[in-house]
Order: C-alpha cells, then sequence, then structure tokens
C-alpha cells in the first residue's frame, strides 16, 4: 500500500537478498521513494506491482501443491516460530501480526492525499500476499485458512482478529509421566507390576474371586443348564426308556399270546366251516410270522450253545470286546433291515388277499419269495443274538473282571462315538428308541444266563447271578443317562423335548392315527422271541417226568398251557397298565398345554 505526501511517497518493497546474503530471507521494509515527477512514480508502481503479482503467484502455486500433497521442487515443511516470525524452507518470513503494517503505514504518512486506483490495488495485492503466504505455510488447519483467503482474493482485503492468528501457537507436547501421575489406574491391573511381590499378592487376596481371571459368572440360564443335566433330562429320559422297555415288553407277550390265539381261531373255523376262504391280510401276516419264528426256533435249536461258548471263552477280554461290539453292530443293522422287510412281507399279504384271481399266481409268488427273505433276514438276527448272549455268559461265568472290563469298554466306547456329534431333535429320537430296544435284548441276555446256571451251575448261584444281573442293569442305566445328558447339553436341546417323545410313545400306545410329525417305536420281537424260546425249551425238559410217551405229552401240554395262561395274564397286566398310564398321561400334558395358553 503506498502513500504520497509533498512530493515523496512511502512504500513498502519486497528485497530478496542474493543466494549469498541472509540464506535467501525475503524481509519486509519500508522504504521512502522521492518523485519528482508523474513518469518515475508511475515507473516504480509498474515495478512493484510485477514484482508483487509475481509472488503472489508463486505463492498461491506454492499453497495448492502444499494442498494436495504434490510439491515438485519444493521441500515445504510446517513454519517454525523463531523471533517472532514464521519461517519455510521457501525463505519467506511475514511478520506473525497483520497489525504491524498498518502501524507503519499509519506512523510513516502525514498527510494523506488520494492515490490513483492502481497503486491501491498493488499495496492490497502485496499485503494479500503476506496473509496467503502466512496461512498457505500454517498447514495445521488448511481448510478454513485457504477458503478465507481464496474468498479474500476475489474482494478487498479485511483484517481478521488476532483470535485466529493465535491458532498458530504450539500446542504442548503429551507428557507421560504426567497422564500417568493425574490417573494412576490408566492401565487397570497393568500398574501392579510395579507393585512389591507382597503387595500384589495380597492385591489378589482382597481383589475378589480367584478364578475371575479365567471363569466368568454365570447367570439363571448357566444354573437352569445345570440342573438340566443333572436333573431333568435323566429323570426324563429314564422315565421314557421304562416306558418304551414295557411297550417291547407289550409286543413282545402279543407274539407268543396273541398270534397263536389267533392262528388257532383262523383254524378252527376252516375246520368247523369245511370251507376255505381266502384270507384277509392280517391273518397271512400272522401266519407269516408264525412261520418265521417256527424256522426260527428250529434252527436255534439245532445250534451247539456249548460250542460256541467254547471258542467264545478262549478269547482274551480284548477280543472279547471287540466280538461283543461287532455283534452289537449287526445287530443294529439287522434291526433297521428286518423292519423293511417285514414290512415288506405284510405288503405282500395285503395284495395277496385282495388281488384278482387272474393276478392270483403273480402275488403268492410274491408273497412265498418275501416269506423266505424274511426267514433269512430273521434267522440270521436270530444267530447274532445268541451270539452276544453267549459272549455276555461267557463274561459273567468267568469270574475274573471280565464282566466290568466288557461293559466299561463297550459302553464307554458308546459314549465316545455319540456325545461328541452334532444330532438334532429327530435324530435323538432314534437314539432314544435304539436305548430302548437295547434294553430289551439285554434282558434277553440275561434270561439266557439265568437259564444256563439253572441247568449246569453248583452250589449256590442265584446271589452271584443277581449281583452280576444288577451290575450289568446299573452300568447301562448311568451310561444311557450320561449320554442323553450331554447330549442335550452340547446340542442345546430342552428336557421338554423328552416329554414330547414319551407323548408320542403314548399316542402309539393308544393307536392313534398317526400323523407326518410322530414317530413310532419299531421293535420286532421275533428275532428275541426265538432266542427266549430256544433257552428256555431245555429247561421246561427237566421239569418233565421220565415216562411213557402219552404221559410225558400229558406233562407238555400242561406245562404249555399253564405257560400260555401266565404270559397271557401277563398281556392284559401289561396291556391295560400301559393304555390307563398312557391315557392319564395325555390328560398330564392337555391340562398343562391349556394352563400355559
Amino acid at each position: 500500500m503506498s502513500l504520497r505526501s509533498g512530493g515523496r511517497k512511502v512504500s513498502f518493497d519486497l528485497l530478496a537478498s542474493d543466494s549469498s546474503g541472509d540464506d535467501g530471507i525475503l524481509s519486509l521494509r519500508p522504504s521512502v521513494v522521492f518523485s519528482n515527477g508523474g513518469e518515475d512514480g508511475r515507473s516504480t508502481r509498474r515495478k512493484r506491482k510485477s514484482k508483487a503479482s509475481k509472488k503472489k503467484k508463486l505463492t498461491e502455486r506454492a499453497a495448492l501443491a502444499e494442498d494436495r500433497g504434490l510439491l515438485v521442487g519444493l521441500d515445504l515443511q510446517k513454519p517454525v516460530v523463531e523471533n517472532g516470525h514464521y519461517e519455510d524452507k521457501m525463505g519467506l518470513s511475514v511478520s506473525k501480526s497483520r497489525s504491524v503494517v498498518e502501524s507503519v503505514c499509519e506512523n510513516t504518512v502525514v498527510e494523506p492525499a488520494p492515490e490513483p486506483e492502481s497503486s491501491q490495488v498493488s499495496c492490497v495485492s502485496f499485503v494479500e500476499l503476506r496473509q496467503r503466504n502466512a496461512n498457505g505455510s500454517a498447514g495445521d488447519e488448511p481448510g478454513e485458512e485457504e477458503t478465507s483467503t481464496r474468498e479474500s482474493s476475489a474482494g478487498q482485503w479485511r483484517p481478521q482478529s488476532k483470535e485466529k492468528i493465535t491458532k498458530f501457537a504450539k500446542e504442548g507436547s503429551l507428557d507421560w509421566n504426567r497422564v500417568m501421575a493425574e490417573d494412576p489406574n490408566l492401565l487397570g491391573e497393568v500398574s501392579s507390576s510395579d507393585r512389591s511381590p507382597i503387595k500384589y499378592f495380597m492385591g489378589e487376596i482382597y481383589g475378589g474371586n480367584s478364578l475371575r481371571s479365567t471363569i466368568p459368572a454365570g447367570n439363571e440360564k448357566k444354573r437352569q443348564g445345570v440342573y438340566n443335566t443333572m436333573f431333568h433330562v435323566p429323570w426324563r429320559c429314564e422315565r421314557l426308556i421304562v416306558a418304551g422297555f414295557f411297550v417291547c415288553l407289550d409286543s413282545f407277550l402279543s407274539l407268543l399270546t396273541i398270534m397263536p390265539a389267533r392262528i388257532l381261531m383262523t383254524i378252527w373255523r376252516v375246520l368247523h366251516t369245511r370251507q376255505f376262504q381266502r384270507p384277509n391280510a392280517a391273518e397271512l401276516s400272522d401266519f407269516g410270522c408264525f412261520i418265521v419264528l417256527t424256522i426260527g426256533v428250529i434252527t436255534l435249536q439245532m445250534t451247539d450253545i456249548s460250542l460256541i461258548y467254547h471258542i467264545i471263552r478262549g478269547q482274551g477280554i480284548v477280543k472279547l470286546y471287540v466280538v461283543y461290539n461287532v455283534l452289537e453292530i449287526f445287530d443294529k443293522l439287522c434291526q433297521s433291515f428286518g423292519e423293511d422287510v417285514l414290512q415288506v412281507l405284510f405288503n405282500s399279504a395285503e395284495g395277496l388277499s385282495n388281488c384278482l384271481p387272474d393276478n392270483m399266481i403273480f402275488q403268492l409268488m410274491r408273497f412265498i419269495l418275501d416269506e423266505a427273505i424274511a426267514i433269512i433276514a430273521f434267522v440270521v438276527h436270530s444267530f447274532i443274538l445268541l451270539a452276544q448272549a453267549i459272549t455276555l455268559s461267557t463274561c459273567i461265568i468267568g469270574h475274573n473282571n471280565a464282566l466290568l472290563a466288557l461293559l466299561v469298554s463297550n459302553n464307554f466306547s458308546e459314549v465316545k462315538s455319540s456325545v461328541f456329534k452334532r444330532v438334532s431333535k429327530e435324530n435323538l429320537h432314534s437314539l432314544v428308541y435304539y436305548d430302548i430296544i437295547e434294553r430289551f435284548h439285554i434282558t434277553t441276555y440275561v434270561l439266557f444266563v439265568l437259564s444256563q446256571n439253572i441247568l449246569e451251575a453248583e452250589g449256590p448261584w442265584f446271589e452271584s447271578f443277581a449281583i452280576d444281573a444288577l451290575q450289568v442293569y446299573v452300568c447301562e442305566t448311568f451310561i444311557d443317562t450320561i449320554k442323553h445328558s450331554f447330549l442335550a447339553k452340547f446340542n442345546e436341546i430342552k428336557p421338554s423335548a423328552y416329554s414330547e417323545f414319551l407323548e408320542d410313545l403314548c399316542k402309539q400306545t393308544l393307536n392313534e392315527k398317526p400323523d407326518e410329525r410322530r414317530k413310532d417305536l419299531t421293535f420286532i420281537p421275533l428275532a428275541p422271541a426265538s432266542v427266549v424260546i430256544r433257552v428256555l425249551t431245555p429247561v421246561y425238559a427237566i421239569v418233565l417226568p421220565y415216562g411213557p410217551l402219552p404221559w410225558r405229552l400229558f406233562w407238555i401240554i400242561f406245562w404249555s398251557s399253564l405257560t400260555y395262561i401266565t404270559l397271557a395274564i401277563c398281556k392284559m397286566l401289561v396291556g391295560l397298565s400301559l393304555r390307563r398310564l398312557a391315557t392319564w398321561y395325555m390328560n398330564q400334558q392337555l391340562e398343562s398345554k391349556q394352563h400355559v395358553d
């Protein structure tokens, strides 16, 4: 900004020192130019104007390059405060306060006179250059400062307040010692490492739970999970297995009582009417099952149990464990295959009973083929169950802790193979049904051991037999409890699932129409019945008196009738009890559901 008074002119020149000078620092100082004529003044103003415009362009380019981070050929850094001036590596030194320039202008000028417009623009541009250079090299907050500077270049410059200039003040550095002194617990327990061992140990004693770093505190959900694993799941699972066991017993007694009665009634009707009528599907199914059972018993009667017993007894404990596991696997395979075979046989019986006379031969041949397949399948299954019973009997009679080793190895391998697998609710339902059938098969094995003790044992044997049988049942119950408890825990299955399984079993007992959601217990008692008849026949032979054949036939018929009546009474008691309990449980479930709703 230049002012003229009485033939002399005061202006501010940008004087750049040489390269050999003061490190290329630009200084701003007032200069007095004496002008006697208008021509010299105009030339001087042109030079100042050209210099100011060049410096303005250079400063604007530098500011733009710094904004984009692309300083090509210039190494600009943040300004350094030194002796009240801001300096950068371009060699520009600018005053800290714009008020200094204004005070110099006011002190130098005595009598202001009107100046041409070009001179005013030159001075404004010069001061604007200083403002842009200071803002551009600040670098702390380029957004607001550069925006205001660019807006001031379009119009006339206005002095800014001193508050914004104070932003260039240097902030205090972060003193870590001071921060830690203000907040000693900033790092929590890490700061305890600076304490002495005694203080650390006492702090751990009074710090709360000693396992707080490795075991979090539980809640009501965790407590309920513990109670489910310990109490609710074992109780409901064992209740379901016991109910299923009696359902299997009812089916077993039906095979030995209801099926022979139906067959005798059919034969009596044919003999009484002397007319052969095509049997219905139920009668054909009964005849097919009776043929399978009869052939299975005859085949097992031809088997030498003593030979099989000595072959198995000659093996070591480890081999006994392997043999028992292999037989158990084949038992489950035969159960699954026997279910399909029997369903196919019943379908063939229905087709034969309802077919047309032209299709009679085809349906009859298909029924015979399915009957032959069923005979083979269930005879094999009967042999497998008999071999398992002989293996268990070998371990019980051995008196060398072989039974305990067999039970522990077999049952805990079952836990290992099932507990740590991901199972769904439907798979758990099937697993419970397999455990029910296994419990009934174990009862068959115990009957075989009992019959062998009756036939061959000497001296007092019942006490040891009862202890061994109790050991088998307790171990099996304990393993089933552990297995289902942790299956429910790991798969997040609630104990109410076992109540739903029991409800389905009650509906099956009451012969309600099955729906798509319900899963029924499938148990085929043909193979267990063959084994039981085979092992109990020698026991009946002992009690038969010696004498003529008619006398022996009389006692055979007597004991058979007495056995049938006993089984029939058991069938009625078991069947009626199951139906009453099933009805009671269904009513209880219905009331609880209504109460919840």
